[in-house]
């Protein structure tokens, strides 16, 4: 497990490595995030390319609050995903400390012209902007499976 010290704020270090499956799933819910399955966490968050934690080290003990993944096949793709903070952390510039390691991770790792791309919610993409990325052309689509095969828009 690797750890490094947030500069300005020293109650905080960022751990990059993927959350546990509960911690992944509490941030998700509290950050108003659509829920994912404690089975899909188990199968995905293993596989993930890169993962950096923030964790909050307050009087009451240590606390993950925000959290940021990569995914992708390690090549030509790589997608920004997860990118959570709690509520009650944010406005701190943790969300900016996330997207800085996964740049640096991205910077040093993707081959050159690979294609790295995030879905952004609501003001989100004025963070993502802050990093480099820019609105595409393209029309974002989404299926989510039911174990019956059938299309689901809720996700």
């Amino acid at each position: 497990m690797k750890h490094e010290a947030c500069d300005d704020n020293e109650a905080y270090r960022l751990v990059l490595e993927p959350p546990d499956i509960e911690t992944y799933m509490r941030l998700r819910r509290e950050a108003g995030m659509n829920p994912r399955s404690a089975a899909g966490a188990e199968r995905g968050l293993p596989g993930s390319l890169f993962a950096v934690q923030v964790v909050h080290q307050g009087e009451e003990g240590n606390e993950t609050v925000g959290m940021g993944r990569v995914v992708g096949d390690g090549g030509c793709f790589y997608q920004v995903v997860d990118i959570a903070v709690q509520p009650a952390h944010q406005g701190r510039g943790l969300g900016k400390r996330i997207m800085a390691e996964i740049r640096a991770y991205i910077l040093r790792e993707a081959p050159e012209n690979a294609f790295v791309s995030l879905l952004a919610d609501g003001e989100a993409h004025r963070l993502y902007a802050q990093f480099g990325f820019e609105p595409t052309h393209a029309i974002g689509m989404a299926w989510y499976p039911d174990r019956a095969g059938h299309r689901s828009a809720e996700g």
